[in-house]
């Protein structure tokens, strides 16, 4: 059964589950986003639409999407399907820029619009605590969009604009919320005839927590000034603080505070490593290693793009320690638990009764439950 932006509206922006992503925005002239929050501009009479189908808040069989992408069922590990995870940085041939920790994403997103792997890549850029997602086709201004931004960014509905331009190997940046909106995308939930997916490549970042753009800026705008914001960054425990970095100076807020501007829907999210990507990337917090990444393999494409960026010298990649990868795996089945903890408390699992946020195998859910799903 399917259900359309009624269904969407109640279900979703009515709860304040919303987390932006823009999956529903430009595929309807009804849902506009500003600053992170989606609004339906009108009513809508559809019975059932890709608004609904696509949002990561209505239903997302995680099986289903898995069969399409991996050709199996959800798998309960803790860090999901993969093929190959190691640490990895920027190399001699990407671009100099303000990146992040090591750099493979700007790194990988260039070396797959020049050797045409893809012909535009959706990424985002920072207008002080706003983030903004645009389609980039210049593969030497992609520098230009490194580092962290930790606000929500409608990712999604860039893609969905690409597509509708003409784009048919579009590449996508996002963490996992609009990775997943992406996977219901590529899995054809409508059944549209002759469905081509035009995504080129989908890269993941690693996330625990984003944050509401407007609790953004009013925790900030009366302490730095927010048109020089250049950096976000969480240092590793015990630090337990937000670093923010302008042009002039560098401030540092307590995680407790910043925490206050966490959307609900965040709350309700199991996915740490964006499961559903063909590469995940996310910081290396291991002692004693600077600007590194972590990066996991998942999909044959994704294991192309990887050994051909190795190769022409654009990231180089090393065996992840075993320290950092049980430090992952623990956070993220903690994640993990604690979003299905808090679904099936609220009957918001597999309950077919009413209109679950997920449905996944209950095997692959008693593991999770139990904590037998880790590495």
């Amino acid at each position: 059964m399917t259900f359309g932006p009624k269904e969407l509206q109640a279900d979703v922006q009515q709860k304040n589950m919303c987390i932006g992503c823009g999956a529903c925005v430009s595929i309807c002239p009804y849902f506009k986003t500003y600053k992170g929050k989606t609004a339906a501009m009108f009513q809508c009479s559809r019975e059932s639409g890709r608004c609904y189908a696509y949002c990561p808040k209505t239903g997302v069989n995680l099986d289903r999407i898995s069969e399409k992408l991996y050709n199996k069922k959800y798998s309960s590990d803790a860090l999901g399907n993969l093929k190959a995870i190691y640490t990895s940085e920027k190399s001699d041939k990407a671009s100099k820029g303000n990146f992040q920790n090591g750099g493979t994403v700007s790194a990988l997103m260039e070396f797959a619009l020049k050797n045409k792997t893809i012909d535009s890549a959706i990424l985002t850029k920072r207008n002080g605590a706003v983030s903004i997602p645009e389609i980039v086709t210049d593969h030497e201004k992609v520098h230009a969009y490194a580092s962290s931004k930790y606000g929500l960014s409608p990712v999604v509905s860039k893609f969905n604009e690409g597509a509708e331009s003409g784009y048919k190997k579009i590449g996508v940046v996002g963490t996992p919320c609009s990775i997943i909106a992406m996977a219901n995308i590529r899995s054809n939930p409508t059944d549209i005839p002759d469905f081509v997916d035009k995504s080129g490549i989908v890269i993941g970042l690693f996330c625990t927590w984003a944050l509401d753009t407007s609790k953004f800026e009013d925790a900030l705008k009366d302490k730095i000034d927010l048109t020089l914001l250049q950096k976000v960054d969480i240092p590793p425990p015990p630090a337990d603080v937000m670093t923010f970095t302008t042009s002039h100076n560098e401030i540092t807020l307590p995680l407790s505070e910043m925490r206050k501007g966490i959307p609900l829907g965040c709350t309700y999210c199991h996915d740490m490593t964006g499961e559903f990507a063909d590469i995940s990337v996310g910081a290396l917090e291991l002692k004693g290693e600077k600007n590194k990444n972590i990066i996991i393999v998942r999909t044959e494409r994704g294991e192309q793009l990887v050994n051909d960026a190795v190769k022409s010298g654009y990231i180089k990649t090393a065996p992840l320690p075993a320290e950092a990868l049980s430090g992952l795996s623990t956070a993220s089945m903690n994640k993990k638990k604690r979003a299905f903890t808090r679904l099936v408390d609220e009957k918001m699992i597999n309950n077919l009764t009413e209109r679950p946020m997920i449905v996944v195998d209950d095997q692959s859910l008693k593991n999770i439950m139990n904590e037998k799903g880790g590495m």
